[in-house]
Parts: C-alpha cells; sequence; structure tokens
C-alpha cells in the first residue's frame, strides 16, 4: 500500500491512503489470494469448490471494501492519533465489521426458512461468527505488522532523505563562490550596478540554499531562483551562455518542491555549456497536460575526445537526489526522466498537479 502523505505533512500516517485506486486494486488482489488459500485448504485435494470460493470471496471482499472505505473517510481524523492508536481504532474497526457481515450472513442464510422455522434465530451459529472473526484477527494482525515495517522504513528512509538534503543545501560549491567574488570585484569599478544586482542573486541563492525547505513552492518562484543563478553564471561564461526560457502563464502558479528545477539548470551549465568552447543555448521549457506539469531542461552534450568519450562527465547526483524526494512525496506520480538525443541531453519533471497543490 502507498504509505503517502497528506500534500503538507512530512511523515505518514501509519494508515495509507486507502482511497488510491493502487491500493484499492492491492486489497483486492490480497483479498482474493486469501480466499483462494482457504478454498484450497478446505477442500484439499479433491479438487477446487467453485462454490465455496465464490461465497468466501464474496464475504470477505465486503469485510476489507467495507474497512478500507471505513477507514479512507476518516482518513483525516485518523492521522491525528499517534501510530499505536491509528493501529488499535484499524484492528478494532476490521473486527468490528467482520462480526456485522457474519451476523448478516447468517441472516440472509436463515432467511428462507422463515416460513418452516418460526424460531429460526436459534439456528443462529455463533460458532461461525467466531471462526471469521478469528480469521479477520489473525490476518489483520498480519496485514498491520506489515504496515508497522512499511511505516518504519520509510521513517528511516525520510531521516536519510532530510539529512542529505540539509546537508546538499548547507553545501555551497566553493568554485562557484569564488568565482563570483571574483566577477563582482572585477565589475565594483567598472559596473557598480550589476555588480550590485550580482551580490543580491548572489544573496538570494545563498538564501534558498541555506533555508529549510518548504513544503511546495511555485514554480514562478523557483524560475526567479533559476535566473538568479544564471545571471551569475552569465557573468562568468559571458556571450558562451544563451538561454531560452518558454514558461506559459497558466505553469506559473503550478506548485512543485523548492530546488528541484534550479539543480537541473545547474547541471546544464555546468556539464554542458562550460566544457564547449563556443558555448551553447540553455533551454528550459514549463507545459501542462490536463492535471500534470512538465519540466523540461535542455543543453548541449559536452564536446568528445578523439578516442570518442566525453570529455566532460557529469554525475548523476542531483537528478537521484530529486527522485528520492518525488518517490517521498507522490509515489509513483511524479517522475524524473533524461534522454539523449544527437547533440543534446534532455531531463524532464513530471508533477502532477491537484487542486489542493496548486497556488490561489
Amino acid at each position: 500500500m502507498d504509505p503517502k502523505a497528506l500534500p503538507d505533512s512530512p511523515i505518514p500516517a501509519f494508515i495509507p491512503d486507502l482511497c488510491h485506486r493502487q491500493s484499492v486494486l492491492r486489497i483486492l488482489l490480497a483479498t482474493q489470494l486469501f480466499a483462494l488459500l482457504m478454498t484450497l485448504v478446505h477442500t484439499g485435494p479433491r479438487g477446487l469448490d467453485w462454490e465455496y470460493l465464490a461465497l468466501t470471496s464474496l464475504f470477505m471482499h465486503w469485510v476489507t471494501l467495507s474497512a478500507a472505505g471505513l477507514l479512507c473517510a476518516s482518513q483525516g481524523f485518523f492521522r491525528q492519533w499517534h501510530p499505536r492508536h491509528q493501529a488499535a481504532a484499524a484492528y478494532a474497526l476490521l473486527l468490528f465489521i467482520t462480526a456485522l457481515f457474519a451476523l448478516l450472513a447468517e441472516i440472509i442464510r436463515l432467511q428462507p426458512w422463515q416460513n418452516d422455522y418460526p424460531d429460526r434465530w436459534n439456528l443462529l451459529s455463533l460458532n461461525f461468527i467466531l471462526y471469521c472473526v478469528a480469521i479477520s484477527a489473525i490476518l489483520g494482525a498480519i496485514g498491520l505488522r506489515y504496515l508497522y515495517l512499511q511505516h518504519q522504513r520509510y521513517c528511516e528512509n525520510q531521516a536519510g532523505l532530510e539529512a542529505r538534503l540539509q546537508a546538499l543545501q548547507a553545501r555551497i560549491k566553493p568554485h562557484f563562490l569564488f568565482n563570483s567574488m571574483n566577477s563582482i570585484a572585477e565589475l565594483i569599478s567598472t559596473q557598480p550596478d550589476v555588480a550590485e544586482e550580482a551580490v543580491l542573486d548572489l544573496a538570494e541563492l545563498f538564501r534558498a540554499s541555506l533555508s529549510e525547505e518548504a513544503a511546495l513552492t511555485t514554480l514562478d518562484q523557483e524560475i526567479r531562483l533559476c535566473q538568479s543563478y544564471v545571471r551569475m553564471e552569465g557573468l562568468r561564461l559571458g556571450p558562451r551562455l544563451q538561454v531560452e526560457w518558454s514558461l506559459p502563464p497558466d505553469t506559473l502558479t503550478c506548485q512543485i518542491p523548492p530546488l528541484c528545477l534550479q539543480p537541473l539548470v545547474e547541471n546544464a551549465i555546468y556539464h554542458g555549456i562550460q566544457p564547449n568552447p563556443a558555448g551553447g543555448k540553455l533551454e528550459v521549457l514549463a507545459y501542462r497536460r490536463e492535471k500534470t506539469l512538465y519540466l523540461e531542461v535542455r543543453n548541449p552534450l559536452p564536446p568528445t575526445d578523439p578516442d570518442g568519450g566525453r570529455v566532460h562527465q557529469g554525475n548523476r547526483m542531483a537528478l537521484n537526489n530529486i527522485r528520492h524526494r518525488f518517490d517521498q512525496r507522490y509515489g509513483g506520480e511524479a517522475a524524473v526522466k533524461t534522454s539523449r538525443q544527437e547533440k543534446t541531453f534532455t531531463a524532464i519533471l513530471r508533477i502532477p498537479q491537484t487542486p489542493d497543490r496548486e497556488a490561489d
């Protein structure tokens, strides 16, 4: 099951989002497999009892889907509790629903006998109800144990990811800092206005790198940060750095994780344009398709050496970092992809946009 947190929650709830279609499909598949296992145990080597399988599947799907629906409806309420209390409440709810549906099944079984047996309620099988509750208790305990292990693993991964992010944000590349300061020093006497703007851009980059990560930011704010970085690099690279922005107005209010586009722009300049003696063009594109935002960063590939290899090989730390952040926040709904054409390297971010993730 997908242990995603609510958009503004840094830690996931113990009970995952059971409203998600992937979670529902997994519940249906697991329930059907358990029903098949119980049927095989019941019938033994005699062969599969299809009628028993149908009734068992129907009963188990009633229980699991009803429990999942109630847990989904009370998701916001449960997430205010401690994980231990969430587990206890979910377990009690599962046993209650199982007992309720077992009682309902017995009532349906006895209904045709209402004319022949006026006191048919004496035939109500308490053993059947206890049998169903016992099986539900065992399977529910296994499921909760799985959720507990998954929750613990997620929290450990999240703690490690946050530590890596903080280290990454606190790390200022010495070569970039020294080059920027040298460029500013050269401009002070000749172009003081440009030097002042460069200091402001550098301060903005430091602020974004050292500040604690916000939940989400707008694409417009991320683009401003990217433009500050590009202006700083432009002081060093001059006309070798050409930039083309393609940003339709309807994309600027979209919400994205902070510092997910700027590292791609930085990589494109450092690994693609800087090694080229003639420089190159950096292209940043944004577009929407239904409820998904796409961001593309294109740069020329670095030149090749006489043996056919790349003179300047980039590392994939920034891409892997963004992938980890997307996995933690969006599950499988967001993605980072790269491609190489003849002379162009392209990095693409796919970020889902739902009403609660868009800016007002």
